[in-house]
């Protein structure tokens, strides 16, 4: 089996449209919050999300080309195309015929389709429908450009596991690569959901947050009083490769992709099961792949998305993996970022990555009143971020359907 390596990262998000500004950012504890300003909320039920800043597509692609995309795509370019600079990459010296793009998103072309679907409820003539509708609708186009932009002939598919879908994506990157079936993939996932119909359809679920006059701390997660999460967008990218393909090329390694662990809930529609049944045999089998004790693990970037039974339900799969442990880092960066659904894997697959390096562990903000039985039995990395040494990093990430995803990354050593 090849070691798989990460030697490039990219990243698109509500606190920072780069990877240096969002990295910043999550150590500092700043919040992605505020209203929505697409469209008008007056009639939901919920008037905020997660929304990028001080962001315009056409800085980053051609306008002709935007608008043959659904914002979906245009996240998953902009923040591989960065991770692709940062790695270095010349791929007129490499085969690009083993090197292969793994995507993840829950959602695909939500925009697109909402946006088509409402022209054609107020059109009474012949139905007109965009030429560009399917392409930009379908999930896994977003692989499909980034290897057609780049002439990447390996392995192309997009997972789809709702929330997990990226961490989802990761995993199997990381495996094709261990099994020898490709030199580099790139790997990560994207999501645009701010749209009317993912705000009704999350409120109707009663998944969101209602805290309109606080959008900046509604995601509090462990909170007594956390009461849904908060949508978010964007996008992140990593580039994985076998660490042979990246000696021989003289890439920078950042870390190690050291296992992953996947399973299911097999209980509920949209709820996770109470003993987190799914999460404690995903990270189990994260673990076992990775070749190492739950006393390794130094950090865990939880899924908790502020809801109420799923941060109590991963947090008695934690107990129950790791055992009560007050020394064991833990924190939610969607407190921060929101959740940003089927790409949320990638970027919290990111600051893992980034609390290694750096070694920082990335706050949970908002939580003022932790629930009682959370209390005492990790460190929750409150309020602001902790330095420490973080030779392993698990991140969690499960999702509808009962879908649970656990990554395990290392710091890099010969």
């Amino acid at each position: 089996m090849k070691r798989v390596v990460i030697t490039g990262m990219g990243a698109l998000t509500p606190i920072g449209n780069n990877l240096e500004t969002y990295w910043a950012n999550l150590k500092a504890g700043k919040s992605g919050g505020g209203p929505i300003t697409r469209f008008d909320t007056t009639k939901f039920k919920s008037h905020f999300a997660c929304e990028l800043k001080d962001f315009n597509v056409e800085d980053y692609i051609p306008r002709n080309e935007a608008r043959r995309m659904d914002p979906f795509t245009q996240y998953a370019l902009i923040a591989t195309e960065e991770a692709i600079k940062n790695a270095k990459i010349d791929f007129d010296v490499l085969n690009r015929n083993r090197i292969g793009v793994i995507w993840g998103s829950g959602n695909g072309g939500i925009q697109t389709f909402t946006e088509e679907m409402i022209a054609y409820a107020k059109n009474d003539e012949t139905p007109r429908f965009s030429p560009f509708f399917i392409p930009k609708i379908i999930a896994d186009i977003a692989s499909g450009l980034i290897s057609i932009k780049y002439g990447l002939r390996g392995v192309n598919f997009t997972t789809i596991s709702a929330c997990a879908s990226s961490t989802t994506a990761i995993i199997d990157a990381f495996n094709y690569i261990k099994w020898g079936k490709a030199d580099m993939i790139i790997t990560g996932g994207s999501e645009a959901p701010i749209t009317a119909a993912a705000l009704g359809g999350f409120t109707a679920s009663r998944a969101l947050s209602t805290n309109n006059e606080n959008p900046e701390t509604a995601c509090r997660p462990f909170d007594v009083s956390r009461d849904g999460f908060v949508m978010g967008e964007g996008a992140g990218t990593l580039i994985l490769e076998s660490y042979e393909h990246a000696i021989a090329r003289g890439a920078t390694i950042i870390a190690e992709v050291a296992g992953g662990g996947m399973a299911a809930d097999a209980y509920h529609l949209t709820g996770t099961h109470p003993e987190g049944e799914g999460a404690f045999l995903g990270m189990n089998e994260a673990l076992n792949d990775a070749g190492i004790e739950p006393k390794d693990i130094d950090y865990i970037n939880m899924h908790a998305t502020s809801t109420s039974v799923g941060d109590t339900s991963e947090l008695v799969a934690i107990e129950r993996v790791f055992g009560t442990n007050p020394d064991l880092n833990i924190s939610a960066t969607k407190s921060m970022t929101g959740h940003l659904l089927g790409a949320a894997g990638a970027i919290e697959a990111i600051a893992s990555v980034m609390a290694i390096v750096e070694g920082i562990i990335p706050p949970t903000i908002n939580t003022k009143n932790v629930d009682p039985e959370f209390d005492g039995k990790f460190e929750l990395t409150l309020g602001s971020a902790q330095k420490r040494e973080v030779k392993y990093a698990l991140s969690n990430t499960f999702g509808f359907g009962g879908h649970m995803a656990s990554a395990v990354f290392k710091r890099f050593s010969v």
